[in-house]
């Protein structure tokens, strides 16, 4: 009960129950039903199909409060016309209780329903004042019967404060005191029949109504000669039910700032809680992701296995970080061209191979056939005129011109200079001092042409012999292995290599030649301009046979021709030699190690041959 009371309703609300509870249906229902809750029940269900939510017991509670307000109202009408303002749903209440006449029920000479007069039976005292039947019985009729038990006792003493609420209704309703209709009164409502010939069982505990201070009230409706025990009854009640307009108003406004107050309070709290909940949920969010990247770190072993093959493919000199060289792996991709049906016949690379001689024809074999594996056009192998026809029956793809041993053969190799991308000098080339002083004259018009050389086997041999050959030509790369290194060392530096700085020697060696590229072969390939030093450790094998390096030669030769075709944006502002350097390294060193897989210690250079697409796809295209 002390809930429901403090619900407020609205206009809108109050009106629809109004409408439902004025139909004549329920008041009939209610007509001679004191055990009414279904009727409530009924009503609350109306009420609940217009979309309004109430339960029955706030249903009754509005009824009864709507009825007070109205016979206040009524009541100061009668003294000063301003009371009515009290009551916001006057006409719709004196519409209902009006009506009512027409349904049969008793109607008060004042127009009051004469069930509105109080549930104790009362008789008319001699000052014409109703009071209680217990008081009203004259003495000589004996003594009062005594309660059979203490409930009934206790039921004498505390009357009921409903039955209180609905004797002071009546006697605001104005009702005659003398009326001989008080042995037959009903409630104007329908929730009783007649009282003295049914017992009351209230329904529900009473609660208690916040009363205001009794300053400035003044009793209404008092008559004086009014029995002293009755007065001191309704003292209460009165005090209640004549609050003045200002008042009312005053307490009314008061509640609806309390009900506010507490409205916002609620709010406040509850966005509290929403702010809580979120916290929780962006805290949960985040822990799902990092959990999320821990299976995504887990599952993608192939990017973990790239990782850890970048890690120790490469590293870098003292002067220079790791963070600086961790994406030369992918520059290696960018520079590779795409494969498109718009290019013509040459466009992805024409290399010239320089050497082959009687003694020495797999290796300008070797060389010009991995040029063309890893993607050249066209591979042309100017070579001796003793070595031309063996080195066409090894593969007809190749381009051979039997010119180098030639009186004229600089001049007949210049003709084809233009057209090739890159030359490759020194594989199969041999020792002998004419074919020497033509590979001196094939490299100088390359330099003045501008064409990246790539030097390798005995092209280094020419080298060691006159490093001022290549000295300055940035665009050169040499190769030489372990051997071919400490040679070309001691030439250029006058100083052995130092067997425990290798990186600091490859380093050295570049800045003396002019910061050309050195591509120390050996068990980690060192990778050097002079400014860094790049360390290939890709896996190979323990097989050490010949041709390996004419293989790298040959693909470096192509992958330079990319790379400086590329330009520094797709390598991202690194020296491009470097990057073509690592990327043959690594394609060589994948080939030796597919094709020792297949063949172990038989394997040969020809087998490493037959596994350098499958090498490159797994590197560079997947």
């Amino acid at each position: 009960m002390t809930n429901t009371r403090g619900f407020l309703w609205s206009d809108l609300e109050t009106r629809a129950l109004l409408e439902i509870w004025g139909e004549a249906d329920v008041q009939s229902a209610l007509d001679g039903n004191f055990r009414n809750s279904h009727v409530y029940r009924d009503v609350a269900c109306r009420l609940a199909e217009l979309g309004f939510e109430r339960t029955p017991e706030q249903c009754r509670i509005r009824i009864k409060g709507l009825k007070r307000q109205y016979y206040q109202a009524r009541e100061g009408l009668k003294k000063n016309g301003h009371a009515r303002k009290i009551c916001k749903y006057y006409d719709e209440m004196d519409r209902i209780l009006s009506g009512r006449q027409g349904g049969g029920l008793g109607i008060g000479v004042d127009g009051h329903g004469a069930a509105e007069r109080p549930l104790t039976p009362v008789a008319a005292g001699a000052d014409g004042c109703r009071q209680p039947a217990a008081l009203a019985a004259p003495p000589s009729a004996g003594p009062a019967v005594p309660p059979r038990n203490s409930r009934e006792a206790e039921d004498l003493e505390e009357p009921d404060e409903e039955d209180e609420d609905d004797d002071d209704e009546e006697e605001e309703g104005g009702g005659e005191l003398g009326s001989p209709r008080r042995n037959h009164f009903r409630h104007s409502s329908g929730e009783c029949s007649s009282y003295a010939e049914h017992a009351i069982k209230v329904e529900c505990p009473p609660f208690a109504i916040p009363l205001p201070p009794a300053e400035g009230f003044k009793q209404m409706n008092a008559h004086t000669n009014a029995s002293p025990l009755l007065s001191q009854a309704k003292r209460s009640k009165k005090r209640h039910t004549n609050l003045t307009v200002d008042k009312m108003m005053e307490k009314f406004l008061q509640q609806s700032v309390e009900t506010e107050e507490k409205f916002y309070r609620y709010e406040e709290q509850r966005l509290k809680v929403e702010d809580k909940r979120r916290e929780a949920e962006h805290a949960r969010e985040l822990q799902m992701l990092q959990m999320l990247g821990q299976m995504l770190a887990g599952i993608s072993s192939t990017v973990s296995q790239r990782s850890q093959f970048i890690e120790r493919s490469f590293s870098v000199h003292k002067a220079h970080s790791i963070k600086d060289m961790e994406n030369i792996f992918q520059l290696v991709r960018n520079v590779i061209p795409p494969l498109t049906a718009k290019k013509h016949k040459g466009q992805d690379g024409r290399i010239g191979i320089v050497g082959g001689c009687q003694e020495y024809t797999g290796a300008p074999y070797f060389a010009a056939i991995s040029a063309l594996k890893v993607g050249a056009d066209l591979s042309h192998v100017f070579c001796t005129k003793d070595a031309a026809t063996v080195i066409k029956s090894y593969s007809p793809e190749l381009i051979v011109h039997p010119v180098l041993d030639s009186p004229d053969a600089v001049h007949e190799v210049e003709k084809w200079l233009p057209r090739l991308h890159s030359v490759v000098i020194g594989p199969g080339l041999g020792r002998d001092d004419i074919l020497l002083e033509n590979a001196k004259g094939i490299i100088e018009k390359s330099k003045v042409k501008g064409i990246p050389i790539v030097i390798d086997a005995d092209g280094l041999w020419l080298i060691v012999q006159q490093p001022s050959l290549i000295q300055g030509y940035p665009r050169a790369i040499l190769t030489p292995n372990a051997m071919e290194f400490s040679r070309l060392y001691e030439a250029v530096l006058r100083d052995p290599v130092d067997s425990n700085d290798h990186h600091g020697c490859v380093l050295r060696l570049s800045q003396a030649l002019g910061n050309l590229t050195i591509v120390q072969k050996g068990e980690r390939d060192l990778i050097s301009d002079g400014e860094k030093v790049l360390v290939c450790s890709h896996e190979g094998s323990s097989r050490r046979c010949g041709g390996q390096g004419d293989l790298l030669s040959g693909s470096l030769g192509v992958l330079t021709h990319w790379a400086f075709l590329a330009g520094p944006e797709k390598t991202n502002g690194q020296n491009p030699f470097l990057v073509a350097a690592f990327g043959a390294c690594s394609l060589t060193r994948q080939c030796n190690n597919q094709a020792f897989q297949k063949f172990g210690r038989s394997m040969t250079a020809s087998d490493m041959v037959l596994e350098i697409g499958a090498a490159f796809n797994k590197l560079f295209e997947t």
